[in-house]
């Protein structure tokens, strides 16, 4: 039988097409493969118990691992989507119906300024009110726009959302089922020593399972303790604002503070000072206290990563890849480090 023989200049051009060409079919379920891959790397430990529980049984353990992540991860968070949903409309009525009026609200603040404060305002026109006014009433017609969008393409965002998550669960299953023989397959078609291949494929899954463990339970925790103290101090839309720290709580030495300290100053402005007070104690002291404390130690810890890494791989990853750039900044800034330590302590780089 005659063979042929292919020039590796070719055949590399060749792998180099196909793989681009594999990827941009992937590209309009980039997000769904992107979580099912992070979910494989994070819940392998729950598989593998299960695995052994059933005997091994892959199937089996598989299916099982997957219910437990739909009623663990999925469910509870399609159920907190839908009260926000409820309660964001529940504040947006308030505010088109003059319940919650920030007109008033920017009258209050300016009238317990003091005159020092008031004449910094006015340099930079911050004090005019019917300058604000118009601003608002624009915004307002933005935000009432913007609405109206989201609300013609809801049917159409939930179809590809429920889309996604299915393909992301279908995926999930067979990287459970075949995760240990793809992951070998991967690391033999690496073109690295294998001195080299292991403790980068090693860094990749550890610095995965602390970001999205570490910031999601820094994250959980620090929406639910702001939500808590908005809810017994009367703020409006506690679950909405609940969300909203825990999504900034994804960016380190930033997070919650942004939304409970002007809270917290404009209660203190406006003589409401007990609630101010408590506020600002409850804000430093508990929930500042919850990063501080677990993030290293969930986060940095494993990762190896200063905090100043932390934060601007985090902040650059979700600017270039939105929600996503939470995990896949770290990693990036976690593979850097270790590619140029292995680059620093190898010798063949380095001979004389």
């Amino acid at each position: 039988m005659k063979r042929y023989t292919l020039p590796q200049s070719s055949f590399l051009l060749l792998l180099g097409v196909v793989t681009l060409a594999f990827f941009w079919i992937l590209l309009p379920f980039s997000g769904a493969v992107f979580w099912g891959v992070v979910f494989a790397i994070v819940f392998a430990p729950l598989y593998a118990a299960l695995l052994n529980a059933l005997g091994n049984r892959p199937n089996s353990a598989a299916l099982l691992a997957l219910l437990l992540i739909l009623l663990m991860v999925i469910m509870p968070l399609t159920m907190i989507a839908a009260s926000l949903v409820d309660q964001a409309s529940a504040v947006y009525s308030m505010i088109n119906t003059g319940q919650i009026d920030f007109n008033v609200m920017f009258q209050r603040v300016i009238a317990a300024l003091p005159a020092w404060a008031l004449s910094v305002l006015e340099r930079f026109e911050l004090t005019n009110i019917a300058m604000l006014q118009d601003k608002l009433t624009a915004g307002a017609a933005q935000i009432s726009q913007a609405a109206a969008r989201y609300a013609i393409n809801f049917g159409s965002k939930a179809l590809d959302f429920m889309i996604s998550t299915t393909v992301m669960l279908y995926l999930l299953f067979f990287l459970f089922r075949d995760g240990r023989t793809l992951s070998a397959r991967i690391k033999r078609a690496v073109p690295l020593a294998s001195r080299y291949k292991k403790p980068l494929f090693d860094n990749f899954i550890t610095v995965i399972r602390a970001t999205v463990k570490g910031n999601v339970l820094v994250a959980m925790a620090q929406g639910a303790l702001g939500g808590l103290i908005f809810w017994l101090l009367d703020v409006p839309g506690p679950l909405l604002w609940a969300v909203v720290m825990a999504f900034l709580s994804l960016l380190p030495a930033v997070g919650a503070a942004i939304i409970w300290g002007p809270v917290a100053i404009y209660f203190l402005i406006t003589g409401s000072v007990w609630q101010g007070v408590v506020l600002a104690l409850y804000g430093v002291l508990v929930i500042g206290l919850v990063d501080n404390v677990l993030r290293p130690i969930l986060v940095g810890k494993d990762t190896k990563l200063p905090d100043y890494i932390v934060l601007l791989s985090t902040i650059g990853g979700m600017a270039l890849f939105g929600l996503n750039g939470f995990v896949i900044g770290p990693v990036i800034a976690a593979l850097f480090i270790a590619a140029w330590n292995l680059f620093a302590n190898a010798d063949e780089f380095h001979a004389e």
